[in-house]
């Protein structure tokens, strides 16, 4: 890991996916990525975008979100010919690139809370339907990946991340039913375990309060990707034993939306105190922890998020070139 110094989570503002390949390879060298574009519509969202990849599960949009069909349509297409046009952005851009690279897609308890069975409630009510979904988004997932390698041959590894930020919610039974009147019952940690082992050793991301670090160091986590400004102290116990187990964590320590950005070394402050906190030996800093934004980047300028990966980037170098001075000065 020792080149991962700084990444981004995964979404950029506007439409243009060329320029925003060519951001993020410019910006975040170490652990590039492929960069998603929601606001170019239906099929470009993180849900959308994801179930493109399920093999044998078309999707299509009703008013009320994305719903399994019997065949595939017209948004389902919409979903395919994004993903294609990124993919060939990506090798126009990287074709020459060495290195890792970091792909995103919704992990399947989020997909499994966002998208709806065919006669309308999710597929998180019915736990078949979850198992399924996992298996289909695991094989689709592992397509992808060979297809970017076939692409991209000089990438020395795909780093998969997992997007969960309805994962807390998964777990503490707080889902909406797709009514909205009631809740869907919590589910158990060893389901969500045993789901998370067939995509290999992701690294999870959770832009949400709650994050099961506990579970998802179990389930073999690669690294685990979190909102610094979201944790809070009794997660540091269940953070100590993750980062003791090797487990490295993708700090989230500037804004996702468009603010003026402070000095790096202010930057990297949360990373610094909480690593303090916990009581580790400042020179394993820089190599356990890797800076990012707090989450995606959709809602910001373009501008704005070619800063906020410089920024991640900077701040990530005085991690690394001083990081006991950094302690002193916290």
């Amino acid at each position: 890991m020792s080149t991962w110094e700084a990444t981004g989570v995964g979404s950029h503002p506007g439409d243009d996916h060329l320029e925003a390949i060519r951001v993020v390879f410019g910006e975040v060298p170490g652990l590039p990525y492929l960069p998603e574009l929601p606001a170019r519509g239906v099929g470009a969202d993180l849900v959308g975008r994801t179930a493109s990849l399920l093999v044998d599960m078309p999707v299509e949009v009703q008013p009320s979100g994305w719903r399994l069909t019997d065949r595939p349509g017209r948004d389902h297409q919409r979903a395919v010919d994004h993903l294609r046009r990124d993919l060939d952005g990506l090798e126009e851009i990287g074709h020459d690139y060495e290195g890792p690279l970091k792909l995103q897609v919704c992990g399947p308890w989020t997909l499994a809370g966002a998208v709806e069975l065919k006669y309308g409630d999710k597929m998180l009510a019915d736990a078949g339907a979850v198992r399924d979904l996992t298996a289909s988004l695991a094989q689709g997932v592992a397509d992808h990946c060979a297809e970017v390698r076939r692409r991209l041959p000089g990438v020395s590894e795909i780093v998969l991340q997992l997007d969960e930020p309805g994962l807390p919610g998964v777990l503490a039974g707080t889902v909406p039913t797709a009514s909205g009147f009631g809740r869907l019952a919590a589910v158990e940690e060893w389901r969500v375990e045993e789901s998370l082992r067939l995509f290999g050793e992701p690294v999870v991301h959770c832009c949400a309060p709650g994050v099961p670090f506990g579970l998802l160091r179990r389930a073999g986590a690669r690294a685990v990707s979190v909102d610094a400004s979201l944790l809070r102290r009794r997660d540091e116990d269940e953070l100590g034993e993750l980062v003791e187990a090797g487990t490295p964590l993708f700090l989230g320590v500037v804004p996702a939306t468009d603010t003026r950005l402070p000095d790096v070394g202010v930057i990297a402050k949360p990373a610094v105190e909480l690593w303090r906190r916990l009581g580790f030996a400042p020179d394993a800093l820089a190599g356990k922890v890797v800076l990012t934004p707090a989450c995606g980047l959709a809602g910001a300028s373009p501008a704005y998020a070619r800063a906020a990966l410089a920024a991640c980037r900077k701040a990530a170098q005085v991690l690394k070139d001083d990081p006991a001075g950094g302690m002193r000065e916290g």
